[in-house]
């Protein structure tokens, strides 16, 4: 199964102002190490990733460079390449130097989720190879509202149905390149029709009209977005530090 390449595209260009702090959430420590250093670890450690592709926010390329990537060791990183306006115009930008690394499957993950896993990527690759396309995530736990625009409950979807999605998702190169090329090609005409694009599955099913999979991510793994986010996840953090493996 590992006779084909596999890239990683970590995202960590946000700026977090739902966190606010002055910091970006990525950034923050978390046990004495960055959040993104944790994800980068995962996939370093991985046996499914070849290359990573480091995608940051404007100006941030040499912070990353001597703060993260050189000073935790990370000889995975292929590239440092700097994000856009939009996610979807980073995620862009990583998967052009994805495509340079000659990658057959490449994974998107979010740099501000620490948790996810060697098992969680196992999971996500096995039914890339078979579907091509995969997202994390999980059934939700809460029942679901859809609301109108006057703010009353419109309807209540069956709960057995309703997925929280994650990341990484994770796609065959020669189906997410070209989406992708042709979402920024006719970029305008989406958002005058009011597309929202809020993530990668996205994507492959509003231009590619292409079916995504599913598989089991994990509750721990929680984008940090919020301050109560990085309590929590302080929590998961201080269970798992005997288990996570330095990268120098």
């Amino acid at each position: 199964m590992r006779e084909k390449r596999c890239a990683a595209v970590v995202l960590a260009g946000g700026q977090g102002k739902r966190m606010g702090t002055a910091v970006a959430k990525q950034y923050l420590l978390l046990q004495g190490k960055p959040v993104l250093y944790y994800s980068l670890a995962a996939f370093e450690q991985s046996e499914l990733i070849d290359d990573i592709i480091l995608v940051t926010g404007k100006g941030q390329i040499s912070y990353c460079k001597e703060e993260i990537v050189e000073k935790y060791g990370f000889r995975k990183v292929r590239a440092i390449v700097e994000g856009g306006a939009e996610r979807y115009h980073s995620v862009f930008n990583g998967l052009a130097e994805a495509e340079q690394a000659e990658a057959d499957y490449i994974f998107i993950h979010d740099g501000a989720r620490p948790f996810v896993d060697e098992e969680i990527l196992e999971r996500v690759f096995r039914e890339t190879v078979e579907y091509r396309a995969c997202v994390a995530g999980m059934p939700v736990k809460d029942t679901i509202k859809i609301a109108d625009e006057d703010g009353f409950i419109r309807e209540t979807p069956n709960r057995s149905l309703v997925w929280q999605i994650q990341t990484p998702q994770a796609f065959a190169s020669d189906l997410i390149l070209p989406a992708y090329r042709m979402l920024i090609e006719k970029e305008e005409e989406y958002l005058e029709q009011g597309v929202q694009i809020t993530d990668d599955a996205c994507v492959v099913e509003t231009v590619l009209g292409y079916r995504v999979k599913l598989a089991e991510g994990s509750y721990k793994n929680i984008k940090i977005t919020t301050p109560e986010d990085l309590q929590t996840a302080e929590i998961f953090a201080a269970e798992n530090v005997a288990i996570i493996q330095p990268c120098v």
